[in-house]
């Protein structure tokens, strides 16, 4: 009797150790719950990058209303960086690794949030009815939310390894990538009509956006409690704790130092531009800042939400190239679902073009094609890197398109070049991140992941600050003779010099992207071949 009771103790224990495992399963490799986290952490990317971006939109108005000159535009923009080039992004990668998720998310979602809070009262007048005091605390919140903006990135990223590592990583990445992106890009659109001729309308607007995004993490808090829990029943004793000698073997590795600084030479190329994008195009090819009144969609007698379907449409419609042929088994049936998805695409753009041909004319509209060209792109490419790999190679052909962009937008004066070199741009803007960052996860340890991320960062905040400010500065140490009657309204901006430098960086890019080729065929982490492979796998199936 008692061998049998002791018999069926044995027996529940095991089915119990069954039980959980198939909970874990059903939790971590339900494709819709994967998804559905995907979509509530990717609502603080869409907050924040529209906070980073949209005072793209609002340059002139700031320099009419505040009285700034291009040189404060860019420190106001620049200073963003300041805390994260002393070394707050890696303090928030090592609370990240050291605490969780859940910590740093709550921690500089809110200092996001709070900072963001700040530029709104500021410009406002809440605090002071004088322009000069009123940018003093709009740099104080762009410094608060800056603070919390990196981390975040840093949070949301983490958190997607967390549920897509050995699944649609590098999409799941993408399509993370790619709501951030629609922020960038709505912001930069859409700005000037919320602001109305009003500067603070559109900082509030935008202010509030972060604080939804938070809310949208608070949600997501409950899953990531959940899996915690099933992963320490599974492997309670497996994670290490962080040690500052991790820092060291981040700092020593090859692989990761190289895409780091290509992380840095990239982003500074393209960050920077894309706050003048809309004023180079203004002053360099004659577009506008104003629209006709007959010049946008209206939904619910509102223009501006009108306007902001078209950029969701074609969200959507990135979305669907690849994530509906990657989910059809046939290749007839996946190519007809690309077929009917590129002539829907099509019709779309022939219904909307007398809008869109007007829109094609404006500086922030047609500045938007950066982060549109990521939008639909970035999605294609990540499905793309988890299905074949080539990640290093793609790193190096983005570097080529971000020299060609750079080169048609500062030494040429053509119109049309200029719409190819701005396309360009959206496109390596979708190659090296969709490339990059899943490339990481291959290069380091996952429980490390949120340090690993911190650095890059970091260093590439380094580079943000210098070209932030640095354009602005040049911009108007090129212009020094002509400032007044540029001022005046009598000449315009030139934009040559501060564009070249960019150049610089995009040759800087392929030389690291190659030798980061090279580092990865002696270290064998596998940045060629596709999600879920690692070179044991490739040598074992004799594939060399």
């Amino acid at each position: 009797m008692k061998l049998r009771y002791l018999f069926s103790i044995l027996k529940n224990h095991k089915n119990n150790n069954i039980m959980t495992q198939k909970i874990q399963k059903s939790l971590k490799e339900s494709a819709p719950l994967r998804w559905l986290v995907m979509l509530l952490v990717s609502g603080l990317m869409f907050g924040t990058y529209w906070f980073q971006d949209f005072f793209s939109g609002l340059k002139p108005l700031m320099e009419t209303q505040m009285g700034i000159s291009s040189t404060e535009f860019g420190a106001l923009i620049s200073i963003t960086t300041i805390a994260n080039v002393f070394g707050m992004i890696i303090i928030g990668g090592i609370i990240l690794d050291k605490w969780g998720i859940r910590v740093a998310g709550l921690l500089f979602g809110g200092l996001a949030v709070l900072g963001a809070t700040i530029v709104a009262l500021g410009s406002s007048g809440y605090f002071t009815d004088d322009p000069s005091g009123q940018m003093t605390y709009m740099m104080a919140g762009r410094i608060m939310f800056g603070s919390g903006l990196e981390v975040t990135c840093v949070v949301v990223t983490r958190t997607i390894v967390k549920w897509f590592k050995g699944y649609e990583l590098a999409l799941a990445m993408a399509i993370n990538m790619g709501f951030g992106r629609l922020g960038s890009a709505l912001g930069t659109a859409l700005s000037v009509d919320i602001a109305g001729g009003i500067v603070s309308p559109a900082i509030t607007f935008a202010a509030t956006l972060i604080g939804i995004g938070l809310i949208m993490f608070v949600i997501y808090i409950f899953f990531d409690i959940k899996i915690d829990k099933q992963i320490k029943a599974e492997s309670p004793d497996d994670e290490e704790k962080f040690k500052f000698s991790d820092l060291i073997k981040l700092a020593t590795n090859k692989s990761f130092i190289l895409i780091a600084l290509l992380c840095v030479a990239f982003y500074s190329a393209v960050f920077p531009f894309m706050q003048y994008a809309p004023d180079l195009l203004v002053n360099k090819f004659n577009f506008t800042y104003d629209l006709p009144e007959n010049a946008g969609f209206i939904i619910f007698e509102s223009k501006t939400l009108g306007n902001a379907m078209i950029f969701i449409v074609l969200f959507i419609f990135g979305l669907s190239f690849s994530l509906i042929p990657s989910f059809i088994k046939k290749k007839v049936a996946k190519l007809l679902s690309v077929l009917i998805i590129f002539v829907l695409f099509v019709s779309f753009l022939y219904w909307a073009w007398d809008v869109l041909s007007i829109w094609m004319k404006n500086g922030p509209k047609t500045a938007s094609l950066i982060p549109l060209g990521t939008i639909l792109f970035t999605p294609i490419f990540g499905n793309f890197v988890d299905k074949k790999g080539k990640a290093a190679t793609l790193m190096m052909l983005g570097a080529l398109l971000l020299i060609f962009a750079h080169l048609t937008l500062s030494v040429f004066n053509n119109v049309i070049l200029g719409y190819c070199g701005l396309l360009s741009l959206g496109i390596a803007f979708s190659l090296v991140p969709a490339a990059m960052w899943p490339s990481v996860a291959k290069i380091v340890a996952e429980n490390r992941l949120g340090t690993a991320y911190a650095s890059m960062f970091t260093v590439q905040n380094w580079g943000l600050l210098l070209f932030f400010w640095g354009i602005g500065k040049v911009l108007d140490l090129s212009n020094a003779k002509d400032l007044d009657a540029i001022r005046a309204g009598e000449m315009n901006y030139n934009y040559t010099t501060p564009i070249l430098m960019l150049v610089v960086l995009g040759v800087i890019s392929i030389f690291l992207a190659m030798a980061l080729k090279k580092s990865d065929k002696a270290q064998g982490y596998g940045l060629e071949l596709p999600s879920g492979v690692t070179p044991e796998d490739r040598d074992v199936s004799g594939n060399n």
